[in-house]
């Protein structure tokens, strides 16, 4: 199997896993939930799990096919966040912690910024 069908498997998994966990977030927390509890406990729950998956790999060297259907894929579907997360703790592990923190603001900062010129952007053309 091609990396690309790895991927694209797991992210099919990832997204359907999202989908039925933001649904039942929303039974808990109730439609008129103020506060995102979906989103937020899926990213928790997605980077938690990245960080035992990276773990375990690091430790069983449990393979490329896995790291891509599990990491990229499935925990890639269910959230990106978990990626990011990552990505944010190995520039920690790495020592580079003023890098690390600029990455994590700059991500945040970038991306809810991009989030705001998109629908500027969009209005502009409604």
């Amino acid at each position: 199997m091609t990396a690309t069908a790895f991927v694209a498997i797991g992210g099919g998994i990832g997204a359907v896993l999202r989908f039925h966990a933001g649904r039942l977030a929303t039974a808990i927390a109730g439609p008129n939930a103020v506060f995102p509890w979906g989103t937020f406990a899926i990213n928790v729950v997605g980077s938690l799990l990245m960080g035992v998956l990276a773990g375990w790999l690091a430790r069983s060297g449990g393979g490329e096919s896995l790291r891509l259907m599990l990491g990229v894929g499935v925990l890639g579907g269910f959230t990106t966040f978990s990626a990011f997360s990552l990505e944010t703790a190995l520039l920690v592990q790495r020592g580079t912690i003023g890098l690390a923190a600029l990455y994590a603001a700059g991500s945040v900062v970038a991306g809810v910024t991009g989030l705001f010129l998109g629908l500027s952007i969009m209005r502009g053309v409604a």
